[in-house]
């Protein structure tokens, strides 16, 4: 009996002190729109680059040949690994005749022996599209060998973020392993655009190269580019908002063009890939890929507008307050301004917001604290996500939360558990007692009647 009750107390000692222990250790707490008429080329791709918002896509994920707008990215590798550009000087080497002796190639006229500024040969490469221009430039970087220039383009390209580019040369004759995407092109394009030299460079109708070693006299060269040229092709392609950048074509690849546009405040980048090099009955077509561009242009200023979405502070909802004194609800704000280019007839009510938001937030809570998301879309078209944070900071009530905690504790199912547990035992224990005593006075009794 002695070893029962001993045992009985252990547990209700341990029952209790599992109770304390519980009530005093805290809890551990991208809009594409319809345009309406036809392009030619096979893919495209429109950006804002105000915004860089992708306003048109077409087929922009699909591989293409880029022919000679590779140049773009030879151009890039180049300014990475060459410091001074005007006063890096190189030579051009006879390898670069033998490279490209009838594969049919546009040449900028460079002559071997000739020595010549990097910088020069970056005009000479994308002016008039010097394949030569753009194999000496290969071979001035990849110390001798074109080769390991191309394995840095490609090095180039996944450190951009391009998913489907690899290139096989640095000038954009045909092989069956080079290739890209309008996506990836774009990428391309944007990174250049940050380079030194490229916009001027690209943007110019014609360039005149200095006498040199091997030319007594200064020699000219000229866009490949029609759209910013008005006395080419009697203007067809011309279009005086345009600002470069790059042409491309041969027989597998078609015709291709990188482009940008500015009008006003507005500004766009568009890459044209793959427009059909000939005509159903063999003869050669017109250039497609500079009237879509053209087109694409017209339609984006004509057609669409910046609008401001949403503006940093402006109420976005609200949610359940916890712990905090006389405050409920806590408010919750847009972390930044949001403009992007939509449609101009469309008005910013036109806008699906929807919040992404805990179902209550505890206190304490700092003044721009993120507390959710909000998405934004326009016809079924995710625009963006962003930050929704506290409009004001909430300092916690400790009394409301030590109430909490124990209230919390007290209603827990372990909680009614183990005070049943306590009953139960209790319970047991008083019994036990109880018989123990009667026990006890039985014997009493007989001890007592024995004595008599």
């Amino acid at each position: 009996m002695k070893k029962m009750r001993n045992l009985l107390r252990k547990a209700l000692c341990l029952a209790i002190c599992c109770c304390i222990a519980a009530v005093c250790i805290p809890s551990v707490e991208a809009a594409t729109f319809s345009i309406d008429f036809d392009t030619e080329s096979e893919g495209i791709i429109l950006i804002n680059l105000d915004t860089h918002t992708t306003v048109y896509e077409k087929n922009a994920d699909e591989r293409l040949e880029p022919a000679s707008i590779t140049k773009i990215m030879t151009y890039a590798v180049v300014c990475d690994h060459v410091e001074d550009l005007e006063n890096t000087m190189t030579t051009v080497s006879q390898n670069i005749n033998d490279e490209l002796t009838g594969t049919g190639s546009s040449m900028s006229g460079i002559i071997v022996g000739e020595e010549l500024s990097i910088l020069e040969l970056l005009n000479m490469m994308m002016v008039p599209s010097g394949n030569d221009a753009a194999l000496a430039l290969a071979e001035y970087v990849g110390g001798g060998d074109w080769h390991k220039f191309v394995d840095m383009m490609n090095e180039k390209a996944e450190e951009l973020g391009c998913q489907d580019t690899h290139f096989a040369n640095p000038h954009g004759l045909h092989d069956d392993q080079h290739y890209t995407t309008p996506r990836d092109m774009a990428l391309i394009t944007e990174y250049a655009m940050t380079l030194p030299y490229f916009t001027e460079i690209t943007n110019q109708r014609y360039y005149e190269l200095r006498a040199t070693n091997k030319s007594s006299q200064p020699r000219y060269v000229y866009t490949t580019n029609k759209m910013i040229n008005p006395n080419d092709s009697n203007g067809e392609y011309y279009y005086r908002y345009t600002q470069g950048i790059k042409t491309g074509s041969h027989d597998q690849a078609g015709y291709c063009l990188v482009s940008t546009a500015i009008k006003g405040n507005y500004s766009y980048l568009c890459v044209a890939m793959g427009c059909p090099y000939y005509k159903k009955d063999g003869t050669q077509n017109h250039h497609g890929e500079m009237l879509d561009s053209k087109k694409l242009y017209e339609w984006a200023f004509n057609n669409l507008a910046m609008t401001s979405v949403v503006s940093q502070g402006s109420p976005q909802g609200e949610v359940k307050l916890e712990y905090a004194w006389n405050k409920d609800t806590l408010q919750v704000v847009a972390s930044e301004d949001f403009n992007t280019i939509l449609p101009a007839s469309v008005k910013s009510s036109s806008i699906v917001v929807t919040t992404n938001l805990p179902d209550s937030v505890e206190a304490p809570i700092q003044k721009g604290q993120k507390i959710g998301t909000a998405t934004l879309s326009y016809a079924g078209q995710e625009l963006t996500t962003i930050d929704l944070v506290a409009a004001e900071s909430v300092e916690r009530s400790n009394v409301l939360h030590t109430l909490s905690q124990v209230q919390s504790v007290i209603t827990s199912t372990w909680f009614i558990a183990i005070v049943g547990v306590i009953i139960f035992l209790l319970l047991v224990y008083i019994i036990l007692a109880l018989i123990y005593n009667r026990k006890k006075k039985k014997l009493r009794k007989v001890k007592k009647f024995r004595r008599m």
